[in-house]
């Protein structure tokens, strides 16, 4: 049976009170995990803490945190320590983010992304063991040192975002589960491929890699506000935040997605919108009235190979958009 995740909003949320409350009306729901971004508001450990504390049995975890703006032996050490927060519910979600983020408010210079996050991902790995900690990689050194509290007597799993084939290979060699989003279910059939030769490489079953799907969801008695914030969602991210979600868009044939990144560019945002046609909205989306919004994500639970589907929302949408989505795409809810 898939399992049934919450994003928790990317867009910023008015405390981090109404982040906790999504988190329990999440639990309440009967969602399995409560997943959530970092990005250039809120610091996410702070935030995951206060969700950890103040829950009691839904898994946390970030749906990434960068892999460029914390050491791999910090990483860890976050992930040991909130892991004995959530009393074993944590689980960490790692990705090189883009160089739009890193370089223009990190401060730091974007290279090599598949290699970084493999990196971080084995070392990650050595500081949870709680044995001393000797890697010697292209981007780090590290030795002489080990965790000095006791490490958490079940690792969490480490998990791994990425878009295109050779970063979805690489999740299938190196990480506990994999996260996929921009993805229609077709499309997410292809990357699990991806997925499976990356096992394969590493001598891994692919079954012990964690697909975890991730949609834009959208569900309002109002189905045609539910089609607007959904739209602007995709025509931001395709259009604003560099170009992987264009060239993810690509990879599964939809060249329109260049002319909306573009127009994006051009600062045509009215021109943007347009060229996010319906059929790129239905096949990449799950909107409109609860019940249609329900069966759309549905197809993504039928793909084999995915593990879980994790309902995102748009950028756009309020507080209580929010909620009525969530509570009409939730487990309890079907």
């Amino acid at each position: 049976m898939t399992d049934r995740d919450v994003h928790l909003p990317v867009a910023a949320q008015p405390t981090v009170d109404s982040i906790v409350d999504y988190t329990q009306r999440a639990e309440d729901g009967g969602y399995d995990c409560a997943w959530l971004p970092e990005t250039w508001g809120r610091d996410g450990v702070t935030v995951l803490t206060a969700m950890a504390e103040r829950t009691d049995e839904i898994d946390v975890g970030s749906s990434i945190l960068n892999t460029y703006s914390r050491s791999p032996a910090l990483l860890g050490q976050t992930a040991a320590t909130l892991q004995e927060v959530s009393d074993g519910r944590f689980r960490l979600g790692l990705g090189p983010s883009g160089p739009v983020v890193i370089e223009n408010w990190h401060g730091v210079e974007y290279g090599n992304p598949l290699r970084r996050t493999r990196e971080t991902v084995e070392i990650v790995r050595e500081v949870l063991s709680g044995d001393p900690v000797d890697y010697d990689g292209d981007d780090f050194d590290l030795s002489g040192f080990r965790l000095r509290c006791d490490p958490p007597e079940e690792q969490p799993p480490v998990e791994v975002t990425g878009m295109g084939p050779k970063a979805v290979e690489l999740a299938g060699r190196f990480a506990d589960g994999w996260h996929g989003i921009m993805l229609t279910p077709e499309g997410t059939a292809d990357r699990i491929e991806d997925i499976e030769r990356g096992a394969e490489l590493g001598d891994r079953d692919p079954d012990n890699v964690h697909v975890t799907a991730g949609v834009t969801c959208c569900a309002l008695e109002d189905a045609e506000r539910a089609r607007e914030l959904t739209r602007q969602h995709l025509a931001f991210y395709v259009g604003g935040m560099g170009t992987f979600y264009r060239d993810a868009l690509e990879r599964q044939g939809y060249d329109e997605a260049t002319e909306v990144h573009d127009a994006w560019q051009d600062g045509d945002r009215e021109r943007a919108l347009e060229l996010v046609d319906e059929h790129i909205l239905e096949d990449l989306c799950a909107f409109g009235d609860p019940e249609t919004a329900r069966e759309r994500l549905e197809r993504y639970e039928a793909v084999d190979g995915i593990d879980a589907v994790a309902v995102s929302f748009p950028r756009g949408a309020d507080e209580d958009e929010v909620r009525q989505t969530m509570d009409a795409m939730a487990p309890d809810a079907a």
